[in-house]
C-alpha cells in the first residue's frame, strides 16, 4: 500500500512539472487523457491539462511574456486580449495550447476562467469540461475545491446513464455509459477519434472509476433505487424503472436538461412548473440524448473552429490529422 500511495506521489510530481518550471500560477489543474493510461507514456503521446484561472487576461497576458512559442505567431501578435476574445466567442470558454515541447514531453493545455469551469460543472451549460471531469484525471491543483464541486456533477452523471440504461447491467456497461455522455453528439467522433475509445478509457481506468462512484452506488442502493448481485466476479445491477424512481432520477439532473422537456411551455409563454415530471423511463432517455446531442454537437463545433482559428490551421491541421490517422487505425483493425 505504501509503494502504490509512493508511486502515485511520483506520478503527480511529474505531472505538475510544467507548473513549477514553465507556467505562470493556477487556481486548478488537472491531467487528464489516454497518456496517463499508461505508467510512462512515450515519446509520441501528449499529456493533457486543465488549467483553471481567475483571469484568463491576466494569466495569458503572463504567459505570453514567458512562452510565446506557446502560441501561434499570429495569435502571440494579437495578444491576450484576443486569445481570451476568441476562446469566450468563438470557442466554449476554453483556450488550447497543443504541441507544448517541455522537456523531452510533448503536453497540450486548455486554459479557462475559473468561473466557467465551476458553473459548467455543476449547470453542464456547455457540457465540455463537465464531460472531462466525470471521467478519471489527475487533479494536482485545487484551490477552489472543485473536486468537491464536482461530486454533483458525478451524481448527474450517474442518474443520466442509469435514465439510459437497460433494467439489469453490469458495472462495466455504466462506466461506459458515463463515459459516453460526453461524446454524444460530438463529429469528431464520425472521423477523427478511435471508434474504441470509450472500451479503451473505461478498460484503461476501471479502479479509477470504480474509487469515484461506488461512493454514490452505494447511496442509490441504500435508497432502494439499486439492487446488486454478483455473476463471477462481475457485479450486476438492476435498478427500478418504474415512474417513481424515473422521476427521482430526472429531478437530480440539471436545469439545461430538465427543461428540455418544457419547450412548449416556453413556447406558449405559460410559466414553467418548478419540478418537471416525466411519464416513463423512455421518454427521460429520449430528453437525456437529446439535450446531450445537441449540447456536445454545438460544444464541440465551436472548440474546433476555436482551435483552427487560433493556430492559424497548419497546427491545427497536424492534430486533426494525427487523431484521424489514430480513428483510421482503429476501424481498419
Amino acid at each position: 500500500m505504501h509503494a502504490a500511495a509512493a508511486a502515485e506521489e511520483e506520478r503527480a510530481a511529474e505531472l505538475a512539472g510544467p507548473l513549477r518550471d514553465i507556467l505562470p500560477p493556477v487556481d486548478f489543474c488537472c491531467a487528464y487523457g489516454s497518456t496517463l493510461l499508461h505508467a510512462r507514456p512515450d515519446g509520441t503521446s501528449m499529456v493533457d491539462y486543465i488549467l483553471g484561472v481567475a483571469d484568463p487576461l491576466h494569466w495569458h497576458s503572463e504567459n505570453l511574456k514567458r512562452n510565446p512559442a506557446h502560441y501561434s505567431r499570429w495569435m502571440g501578435c494579437l495578444g491576450a486580449s484576443a486569445i481570451t476574445g476568441l476562446a469566450d466567442r468563438i470557442g466554449v470558454g476554453v483556450y488550447f495550447n497543443p504541441f507544448v515541447e517541455w522537456r523531452d514531453k510533448r503536453i497540450k493545455y486548455g486554459v479557462v476562467r475559473m468561473k466557467d469551469l465551476a458553473m459548467d460543472v455543476l449547470t453542464w451549460d456547455r457540457f465540455y469540461l463537465s464531460g472531462r471531469l466525470q471521467k478519471p484525471v489527475h487533479v494536482l491543483v485545487d484551490n477552489w475545491d472543485i473536486r468537491k464541486v464536482n461530486t454533483i456533477n458525478l451524481e448527474m452523471a450517474t442518474s443520466a446513464s442509469l435514465l439510459l440504461l437497460p433494467e439489469e447491467f453490469n458495472e462495466y456497461d455504466l462506466y461506459a455509459q458515463i463515459c459516453s455522455l460526453s461524446y454524444m453528439g460530438d463529429l469528431r467522433m464520425l472521423f477523427a477519434e478511435d471508434k474504441n475509445k470509450v472500451k479503451k478509457i473505461v478498460e484503461g481506468s476501471f479502479q479509477s472509476f470504480q474509487t469515484m462512484y461506488r461512493p454514490l452506488l452505494q447511496e442509490y442502493i441504500a435508497e432502494g433505487l439499486l439492487k446488486t448481485s454478483s455473476h463471477g466476479q462481475q457485479k450486476i445491477f438492476r435498478q427500478d424503472c418504474g415512474p417513481s424512481t424515473t422521476n427521482e432520477l430526472f429531478s437530480v439532473l440539471p436545469w439545461t436538461i430538465q427543461r428540455q422537456m418544457q419547450g412548449r411551455y416556453g413556447s406558449h409563454g405559460k410559466e414553467m412548473p418548478t419540478r418537471m415530471v416525466v411519464s416513463s423511463k423512455e421518454m427521460a432517455a429520449n430528453c437525456v440524448r437529446r439535450a446531450l446531442r445537441r449540447r456536445v454537437m454545438v460544444s464541440s463545433v465551436r472548440q474546433a473552429v476555436s482551435g483552427l482559428l487560433a493556430s492559424g490551421g497548419a497546427v491545427a491541421a497536424q492534430y486533426l490529422g494525427k487523431k484521424m490517422a489514430k480513428a483510421w487505425q482503429s476501424r481498419a483493425a
